[in-house]
């Protein structure tokens, strides 16, 4: 009976995903020799790849201890043999990639290759991630990483599903094109698939959701077209999702409330729009939710305030209407709200002080009106990073005159904009400031109706 190999837990795998670009290769102790065909395929990937040495005669025996070069490890095969398990190169100490490099695919025919990771290493002469033409069968390859190569071109091969230990594929940073092959998602090991950074075109494809051990899927910054897919609510260990900088279109679909384990969220610059799913309150382990940029169109969903672990909510430049909802006063772990450059009305909520993270709070370029609820103290803490400007409606306290440059919001009383603001004492309470605001604007209302209906009828056109 053939027992199934246990994946290594989803935080221990994230954990190793982020050191391993920055960490050297270290030796492993191992003394017998490679075989001479798996030596003779390395030195002619050396050869092909690096100008640094003469790997031939400076390191005749690669996996020998005191031998081996930078960016190498070995290990002892069931035969007693030394073998190939990883390969580095781009980054310091590893070898270096001359200019002429091109993708070597006789890294393929190492049998116990584990992880491979080029880092900007194809940069001047065009080239193709390619297969030999014999796959080794069973590979043991579990990390292929290639970042920051600006010449490595053409799609994305359909053998790579071949590679079925795979955990790990970055193929970031690159000029890949053509659509995302769907045999990629017949890799049932993966827990990580980043595909950022490239040209890539077409759909997501429904086979997504096969991938359910996925930690971390970023797609962004290519041209994928087409809606998010619904079979996205499969990835229950899902953690990072990152759509941004596409041309996807239609809603969130329903079933991402069952991305439970989810931390991570954008999906800005994108064609978005439609309401919210109910559900997204049930994220309750989402720490950043990134959506600017996306003609949505509709009230800003309340469910968002109910989000306990929630820090960074950006929602720019996306047509939202109405109030801010009172419930995003209420996310106690708020550091970096961003809600400009919308069609947002009514007074801002005055609990926006209380909540003890904020240092990053931007409102500006809406149609808010009143007083500013926040006093001194807030404002002398947010400083620079505190934007209202482009609020016509608002004004500050006398007393809290010295934030009008920074918060780019006038002081109540003063006729600078030409809005008529009659004086108000700063002896007066923030209600009373409020009342005489309100019943000495009625001009200023209209004119904010009529600024409101003047937007909403250039975007509608």
């Amino acid at each position: 009976m053939t027992m199934k190999r246990a994946l290594p837990s989803p935080s221990s795998l994230l954990f190793f995903l982020l050191i391993t670009p920055l960490f050297p290769c270290q030796e492993n102790r191992v003394s017998a020799s490679m075989p001479p065909s798996e030596s003779e395929t390395l030195f002619k990937i050396m050869e092909s790849m690096s100008s640094d040495q003469q790997w031939r005669q400076s390191h005749p025996n690669p996996c020998a201890p005191g031998s081996s070069w930078p960016g190498i490890e070995c290990k002892t095969g069931p035969d007693h043999l030394s073998h190939v398990s990883r390969l580095d190169f781009g980054s310091a100490p590893n070898p270096s990639c001359k200019s002429s490099a091109s993708f070597p695919s006789s890294i393929f025919s190492l049998p116990f290759l584990q992880s491979v990771f080029f880092f900007n290493c194809f940069t001047h002469f065009p080239t193709t991630i390619m297969f030999p033409i014999k796959l080794i069968p069973n590979s043991s390859l579990q990390q292929l990483s290639l970042r920051s190569n600006p010449s490595l071109s053409g799609q994305i091969p359909r053998l790579i599903s071949s590679l079925k230990s795979l955990q790990i594929l970055t193929l970031s940073q690159n000029r890949l094109t053509g659509d995302i092959p769907p045999a990629i998602f017949s890799l049932k090991s993966l827990v990580h698939l980043d595909l950022s950074y490239n040209k890539l075109t077409g759909k997501i494809p429904l086979q997504l959701g096969n991938l359910n051990n996925l930690v971390g899927l970023d797609l962004s910054y290519n041209s994928l077209t087409g809606t998010i897919p619904p079979t996205i609510s499969q990835l229950g260990m899902l953690q990072k999702l990152d759509l941004s900088s596409n041309s996807l279109l239609g809603r969130i679909p329903e079933g991402v409330e069952k991305l439970r384990s989810l931390s991570f969220m954008a999906l800005s610059n994108n064609k978005l729009k439609g309401a919210f799913p109910k559900g997204i309150s049930k994220l309750q382990s989402l720490q950043y939710f990134i959506m600017d940029n996306n003609p949505m169109f509709v009230a800003l969903p309340v469910e968002l305030g109910f989000l306990p672990k929630l820090q960074e909510l950006q929602l720019e430049n996306s047509g939202y209407s109405g109030v801010i909802p009172e419930s995003y006063t209420k996310l106690m772990n708020l550091s970096s709200l961003s809600l400009a450059n919308n069609r947002l009305t009514g007074e801002i909520p005055s609990g926006f002080e209380s909540l003890p993270h904020v240092f990053h709070l931007n409102l500006s370029r809406n149609l808010l009106i009143g007083v500013v609820p926040f006093d001194s103290s807030f404002l002398r803490r947010l400083g620079k990073n505190l934007d209202l400007s482009g609020n016509r409606g608002l004004c500050l306290n006398a007393e809290d005159e010295f934030s009008v440059v920074k918060t780019g919001v006038d002081v109540c009383g003063k006729n600078v904009t030409g809005g008529g603001i009659l004086p108000v004492h700063s002896s007066k309470k923030k209600s009373q400031a409020s009342r005489y605001y309100r019943s000495c604007f009625f001009s200023n209302a209209l004119f904010q109706f009529a600024l409101f209906l003047g937007l909403h009828q250039r975007l509608v056109l």
